[in-house]
């Protein structure tokens, strides 16, 4: 297929769906609560799906609830290229995150379907389910789900069989949710960037290298309860010095090795947590960050020696145990130069990025090749009532959506 001129997408239709679809789960203070599987979710999914089928698209729901919406391709036998994010929220959350990527991925199908143009690929929209906690949709694509229902079980209680039942999914297929590369070609999302690089450097777009591994591990501290008034400095064995140094050690692993990693503790918890007795046990958990699975071994490895020198100097047990092991996801590399070639046709500035946070792309690029475009977010803030990102912003990352589709039409033909 020739495409003599650039078709772009309607701003206006856009930025409108978007604002339309925040007011199903609107809160007071403006934000939006629409967790997966509760009413504001299934009438969204109803929306979306409305929107979908006047784009001319058909649309299926897999076992694990995916919406996967999708516009013929005139190539027999091709592999979908696909796009999609998700629209479920955290409890109060704003109203881009996720929500452009789909609406953006159903706006490039209209743009196609209105212009009588059809790519020799056909185009996938998927809406995953519960990215924003089980992660059970893009998983299940994968084939990468937990065997166990009762891993899915809601804090309420819910049954994950009786969730999915809700929104057209089936638990006892859920294998038949997964996917390959000879059905889906490529996959790209594009999401708001959840962070302030953009903003500061003041580019348009960034074109996401990957998403990054996400070792986390719990590390128990134990020392010897003891009176605070009573027992000499040189006696003691407090649990929360040791655990003061862990801190330190962590940070400094992250600030002082080279390279883009972040290392964090965000949880502490002591006992007995009293004022006059030397704390007898603390457990931290530590979150590593990192684009390298071999950087984030090598990080491990070093902060496992530092807790053994810990522990000698401060005359307390240290014990680390994993909790998470997430590995990172690089982009296909031909991806990213396609979105950096449009960024380059539309003159809007660009810039690479890791994605530090977690992607429905992450898992989907462990089958096929995986891309992601990031458009800013107002002073990095995602997640909360105060996420935003201006019209203009949201309808230049769907125009290098749409543009980076034609070039990959292209690139997957040869």
């Amino acid at each position: 297929m020739i495409v003599t001129s650039i078709p772009l997408v309607n701003s206006d239709r856009l930025n409108r769906h978007i604002a339309q679809l925040a007011q199903i789960g609107k809160l007071p203070n403006g934000g939006v609560s629409r967790v997966a599987f509760t009413r504001e979710d299934l009438l969204a999914r109803q929306l979306v799906q409305s929107w979908m089928l006047d784009a001319g698209m058909t649309i299926r729901i897999d076992a694990a609830g995916n919406i996967i919406a999708t516009y013929a391709g005139s190539k027999a036998g091709a592999g979908a290229l696909a796009t999609g994010s998700h629209i479920d929220t955290v409890p109060v959350a704003g109203h881009y995150d996720g929500v452009l990527g789909v609406i953006a991925g159903i706006e490039i199908v209209r743009v196609l379907h209105e212009n009588k143009l059809v790519l020799a690929h056909p185009i996938e929209v998927i809406v995953f389910t519960d990215e924003e906690c089980s992660v059970i949709g893009c998983k299940a694509m994968a084939g990468n789900t937990v065997d166990n229902p009762d891993y899915y079980r809601r804090n309420d209680g819910t049954p994950i069989e009786e969730c999915l039942e809700s929104i057209g999914g089936d638990w006892s297929k859920i294998a038949t949710a997964k996917r390959n590369l000879g059905e889906i070609a490529a996959f790209v999302e594009l999401h708001v960037e959840q962070g302030g690089v953009l903003e500061s450097t003041g580019d348009a777009i960034a074109v996401v290298k990957g998403v990054v591994g996400q070792y986390r591990h719990t590390v128990t501290i134990t020392g010897r309860p003891n009176h605070a008034g009573t027992t000499p400095m040189n006696r003691r064995k407090d649990a929360l010095v040791a655990a003061a140094q862990v801190v330190l050690a962590v940070n400094k692993l992250g600030v002082e090795t080279p390279g883009e990693q972040v290392a964090t503790v965000g949880y502490l918890n002591v006992l007995p947590n009293a004022v006059n007795i030397v704390p007898a046990k603390v457990e931290l958990k530590i979150d590593l960050r990192d684009l390298s699975q071999e950087h984030l071994d090598n990080l491990l490895t070093k902060l496992k020696q530092q807790l053994i020198q810990i522990a000698e100097a401060t005359q307390t047990q240290i014990a680390i145990s994993q909790v998470l092991h997430v590995l990172p996801t690089i982009a296909a590399p031909k991806i990213q130069e396609a979105i950096s070639q449009v960024c380059q046709q539309l003159n809007l500035s660009y810039t690479y990025l890791p994605s530090r946070a977690g992607h429905d792309a992450q898992e989907i690029g462990r089958f096929t090749d995986m891309g992601m475009i990031f458009v800013p977010s107002r002073a990095g803030i995602s997640h909360s009532e105060d996420e935003y990102t201006s019209p203009e912003q949201c309808t230049q990352g769907a125009n290098v959506l749409l543009q980076t589709f034609f070039k990959l039409d292209r690139l997957y033909s040869t």
